[in-house]
């Protein structure tokens, strides 16, 4: 039996709600139990964003995630914010690029990765939440090339579908970065 509770985090237009999404479709691809609960500020773009992910081998009770497995920030407010809130043994995934400090705790794992500047690097400046993902689900053992472009292929809408490579490319630099 296994339950994963993930945050996402981060400032509105960095795709938080998205890459919660995904991870959502890619748990109910593998017949997970899972829940979606997105929370934004009143700006659309540039007000904070949250998105709580769960995906349980079990029903999912209540989709409030207070304490994440698994928190991912992508800017510092929201590492500053959510930092205490992981379990101790939990992972926090920062992107490097727009977060500096290095975590205050010891009883968690750091993982950091420049996505926005990968993005950037790659002409695909939209696409750091992607790369952060494509690192989440390696270090995760959950890369599996198949079950990610079946997600993506249910939650990229039919006039974007030319993103799906695009997208595809963007995990698999995450997947393969090595600090």
């Amino acid at each position: 039996m296994s339950t994963t509770k993930f945050l996402f985090s981060g400032f509105g237009g960095q795709g938080i709600l998205f890459v919660g999404k995904l991870m959502a479709y890619k748990g109910l691809t593998e017949d997970k139990q899972v829940s979606w609960l997105p929370s934004y500020g009143p700006e659309m773009r540039g007000g904070t964003a949250s998105c709580s992910v769960i995906v349980s081998d079990t029903p999912v009770g209540s989709p409030i995630v207070s304490n994440p497995d698994v928190l991912v920030a992508m800017n510092l407010p929201s590492l500053d914010r959510f930092e205490s809130a992981v379990l101790p043994g939990g992972i926090i995934f920062a992107d490097s690029t727009l977060i500096a400090r290095d975590i205050e705790r010891t009883d968690v794992k750091l993982v950091k990765i420049p996505a926005t500047q990968m993005a950037s690097d790659n002409g695909t400046p939209t696409l750091a939440n992607m790369i952060l993902l494509g690192k989440i689900l390696k270090e995760l053992g959950q890369f599996d090339v198949e079950k990610v472009e079946a997600a993506l292929k249910k939650v990229i809408s039919a006039k974007r579908a030319d993103m799906l490579e695009v997208n595809l490319k963007a995990m698999q630099l995450g997947a393969d970065y090595e600090a």
